[in-house]
């Protein structure tokens, strides 16, 4: 089966001065030889021993450091300072980071007494924020703090609560009272 006229320049036909990925007539040589005088030609490699795709004589390469090693690592200096999972808290060896109180602060603010409550909550953000700071002393004293403030906020809340009972009790007593009765 043909397609035309294959002869001289019909389909398919190879151009007179080459095709494609052949050398250039003036490099020397024929088809696909290398030209006596290492000159270039497409394709080839220079003859100093370099290029593309080759290592450098120094014998490094790509995705290595200068002074050795291989992937993955990291020079001295680089990394997390301590620990990862598992290591030790800041605090020290074995210590527990204190009751933040975060719960009894929540629920006080909510039901006793609000701004004493929000000092509270501050206080007990704070035990966290001094613990991973590494300061322990800081973190115990705003743990105490914490402390102190909802206990403040529930006594007054509980005073408060006290207070509007009788006083409704009151009220209701003094109405009862100047009401006429009639029987």
């Amino acid at each position: 089966m043909s397609y035309g006229n294959q002869g001289e320049g019909g389909y398919g036909a190879q151009p007179s001065g080459g095709g494609y990925g052949q050398q250039p007539p003036s490099g020397g040589g024929g088809y696909g030889q290398q030209p006596p005088s290492g000159g270039g030609g497409y394709g080839q490699q220079p003859p100093s021993g370099g290029g593309y795709g080759q290592q450098p004589p120094s014998g490094g390469g790509y995705g290595q450091p200068p002074g050795g090693g291989g992937y993955g690592q990291q020079p001295p200096g680089y990394g997390p300072p301590s620990g990862g999972y598992g290591a030790q808290p800041p605090g020290g060896y074995g210590q527990q980071p204190p009751d933040n109180h975060l719960v009894a602060a929540i629920l006080t603010t909510i039901f006793c007494c609000l701004p004493l409550g929000i000092v509270s909550i501050v206080k007990s953000s704070q035990v966290n924020q001094k613990w991973q700071a590494g300061d322990y002393q800081g973190a115990v004293e705003a743990s105490e703090e914490a402390k102190t403030w909802w206990k403040r906020a529930l006594i007054i809340g509980i005073i408060a609560e006290v207070l509007l009972v009788v006083g409704y009790f009151v009220l209701v007593a003094v109405l009862f009272s100047t009401v006429p009765t009639t029987y």
